[in-house]
């Protein structure tokens, strides 16, 4: 969906299906069980979640044209959070209790963004235009950043001494969810107003917004609180079905972390890869390690909360081999956010470390 131009009818479609169809489910009482007529629902279910996503994307986007970068991207950022909050409580918090799937959903967020959609992004680029410029200095940023939050939360809990790894004691918890709440938010401070330029790109190229009607706007942002309220309604009966088609298909218990990931990181994606093609990498970089932040600086605390009042335990820690792959990120990040400039072959690398996470998924 583009932000440009009218309204595409599934903006407007696909929301009001998702409540529709949470509607007919709790009037119905229907219960999802593994059966053609279960498959069927399924592949209506997804259907519309995904295009439910779209639609919230394709809204805050229209918002986004109005308010101008960073902004813009902030506000994508934060939409795609709260979607990724409902589902991974309701997955995580559900009947079948699933404590590691906090943690498999960030690392996959990680792996994902930084590998897979970083990498497409720059060879896409780099295929187009030789090379392709950014500001240095807002991706280190952003990379000091998320290396700080990513270790406190997905490395440090099996070394802390309080209580045996993977798990932080209470007290730990609660202080390594403030800390990223403070990090994430003054990095939100920094790149929204006091040194905005490091994020708009070296040409000095900005977006302030363009001219959208009052009725447009309006628009737009009640179908953003609609899409965004479909998806929440939606998550439990998508638990179910992920469920399901896990232990159908024999995965590993990271698969559902992997699948809820994918969810909902495919809006921005097509956004960053549209981006990297029109040569506003920039606006790539924003959007992809953006996602990873709002991620762990909002998600980790959210269900952090949650596993409180529902006296679950949330397991953080990273196996070993995990561990090796966030280290080979990091330090992959910095020889390619290093020099300012891209090409190919960093593409290349970034989607080879990508290709070998999802078969150590499978192939552990």
């Amino acid at each position: 969906m583009s932000a440009h131009g009218p309204m595409p009818k599934s903006a407007w479609i696909f929301p009001i299906l998702a409540v529709l169809l949470f509607v007919a489910v709790t009037a119905t009482g229907y219960n999802f069980a593994p059966s053609v007529g279960g498959v069927l629902f399924a592949a209506v279910l997804l259907v519309i979640l995904f295009g439910t996503v779209f639609a919230a994307v394709h809204h805050a986007e229209v918002i986004a044209q109005r308010i101008g970068e960073p902004f813009g991207t902030l506000l994508l950022t934060l939409s795609v959070t709260i979607i990724e909050v409902a589902l991974i409580a309701t997955l995580m918090l559900g009947e079948t209790e699933v404590p590691t799937l906090a943690r498999d959903t960030v690392f996959a967020v990680v792996m994902i963004v930084c590998n897979g959609l970083v990498g497409i992004c720059i060879f896409i680029g780099g295929l187009r235009y030789r090379e392709q410029d950014f500001q240095v200095t807002g991706a280190n940023l952003y990379l000091s950043v998320l290396f700080v939050m990513a270790t406190i939360t997905l490395v440090m809990p099996n070394y802390t001494l309080t209580t045996p790894g993977p798990v932080y004691s209470e007290a730990q918890l609660e202080f390594v969810s403030v800390v990223t709440i403070l990090l994430y938010g003054v990095f939100l401070y920094i790149q929204a107003i006091r040194h905005r330029d490091y994020f708009v790109g070296q040409s000095g190229r900005d977006d302030d917004g363009v001219p959208i009607s009052g009725g447009m706007l309006g628009l737009s942002v009640g179908l953003l609180l609609v899409s965004l309220l479909g998806v929440v309604l939606l998550a439990k009966k998508f638990s179910i079905v992920v469920d399901a088609a896990t232990a159908a298909i024999g995965a590993p218990p990271a698969f559902a972390g992997v699948v809820v990931a994918l969810l909902i990181l495919l809006p921005e994606s097509v956004s960053a890869v549209e981006a990297a093609r029109k040569n506003d990498l920039q606006k790539s970089i924003n959007l992809a390690l953006g996602s990873s932040l709002a991620t762990i600086g909002l998600t980790v605390p959210a269900v952090a909360v949650a596993a409180h009042v529902l006296d679950k335990q949330l397991v953080l820690g990273l196996s070993e081999q995990n561990m090796v792959e966030l280290l080979l990120t990091f330090v992959l990040s910095m020889l390619t956010f290093g020099t300012g400039r891209t090409n190919i072959l960093f593409g290349l690398v970034h989607m080879v470390v990508f290709a070998i996470f999802v078969f150590l998924v499978f192939v552990p």
